[in-house]
């Protein structure tokens, strides 16, 4: 075994210090293999059983899961989650070293800190005042790739056998609050074709962007519809959203429209399937543009998110309310949880920081923060595997 992990502020400085970025865009999408092969050998010091998990679609990036105590359980085991990747940054818009952690007005500044590479450590330092030998539930430590892009380390999951635990807790910024419901997501991509001609006779062609205008008046009458029809209160912004994004259409004035596209994203409440949603959108384009002449594609530009909700009277809502002092809210944000969820997993988001913070240059984590969060994740650690 190799000796135990360094102390809390050098396991900070280590994780920032050392990128991970995940992007849709080739030019800023770096592997996550050596933060996870870092979590490797601080929880392999610790006791733990460790296994690095390859994406198979992403081969140098992976996941780690790193189980403690029992093997065989009755399934009440506690999961602590999160992400090793983060966002990519604009160095033109930071005050400090993004991937240098530095201590200022009472604050821990780095690409990280509190989305959410930080996390790890805290939980690493709630785990070394136990004694393992004691546990007679699993404690697992699942740390994912790619959760800032294409969320294919947390789908990677439900292919494979399910964690030997019942509850978890993902380690996102909620301010140490309980997040018990968020929305989902689903990105999508509407690309009309007609032809292209001189624009001084419309007759010589058949013009894409017009026929985009009736498309876009469809979807706002579609958000209108999914708002009256979907409600839930305890959402700040209580129905779901649909934002028109980008367009891009034609090539000049003086041509008939040719091609014409538009992205944009849509936020789903709890009870909305993905599917559900994608079939009714393909029936109201098909409706205007079936028989026109126009050529239309629907493409999903990410494989989307479902949302999260996990019951009020769950113990570990219950559990997170009484260790926090806080009660369980709903919020607009994605997460990994509906993929635990989908295996079995009771989960409640629950985190150090803020999301104000999380995806900003300067991104921080209060000092103040830390010694709370270490003390809750022991609290959990306490009641769900001792």
């Amino acid at each position: 075994m190799n000796k135990s992990p360094p102390d809390l502020m050098v396991m900070l400085r280590e994780l920032i210090a050392t990128p991970s970025m995940s992007s849709v865009s080739p030019s800023f999408d770096t592997s996550n293999r050596a933060v996870i092969d870092l979590l490797a050998g601080w929880f392999d010091s610790l006791g733990f059983t460790v296994e690095i998990l390859p994406l198979p679609t992403q081969p140098h990036k992976a996941n780690l899961l790193a189980t403690l105590g029992p093997a065989e359980s009755q399934h009440q085991g506690l999961m602590l989650a999160g992400h090793t990747d983060t966002v990519p940054y604009d160095e033109n818009f930071w005050h400090h070293n993004p991937f240098q952690l530095t201590e200022q007005d009472n604050r821990l500044y780095g690409l990280g800190t509190t989305d959410m590479k930080g996390f790890f450590a805290l939980v690493i330092e709630a785990v070394r005042q136990f004694d393992a030998a004691k546990f007679k539930q699993p404690l697992v430590v699942l740390a994912t790739a790619d959760e800032e892009s294409s969320m294919d380390g947390a789908r990677m999951l439900l292919q494979r056998k399910c964690p030997p635990v019942r509850y978890a807790v993902i380690g996102e910024p909620t301010g140490l609050k309980p997040v018990n419901a968020h929305k989902g997501i689903i990105m999508n991509s509407i690309r009309l074709t007609g032809h292209g001609g001189h624009s001084s006779n419309p007759a010589l062609g058949l013009n894409a962007m017009e026929y985009m205008h009736q498309v876009l008046g469809e979807l706002l009458d579609w958000r209108a519809d999914l708002q009256r029809r979907y409600q839930d209160k305890q959402f700040a912004v209580p129905v779901p959203t649909l934002n028109l994004g980008h367009i891009h259409g034609g090539d000049n004035p003086n041509r008939i429209c040719e091609q014409c596209e538009v992205h944009f994203d849509l936020r789903m409440l709890p009870g909305m399937e993905i599917k559900s949603l994608h079939d009714e959108l393909h029936a109201r384009l098909g409706n205007i543009l079936d028989g026109t002449g126009i050529r239309w594609e629907f493409q999903p530009l990410i494989n989307g998110t479902p949302p999260m909700h996990t019951h009020a009277d769950s113990p570990i809502v219950k559990s997170c309310e009484y260790h926090t002092h806080a009660a369980a809210h709903a919020v607009a944000f994605c997460t990994e949880g509906p993929f635990l969820t989908e295996l079995g997993i009771d989960t409640v988001i629950l985190g150090p920081g803020n999301i104000a913070q999380a995806h900003q240059p300067d991104e921080f984590l209060e000092l103040s923060s830390i010694q709370p969060c270490v003390d809750v994740l022991s609290e959990l650690i306490a009641e769900y595997c001792l």
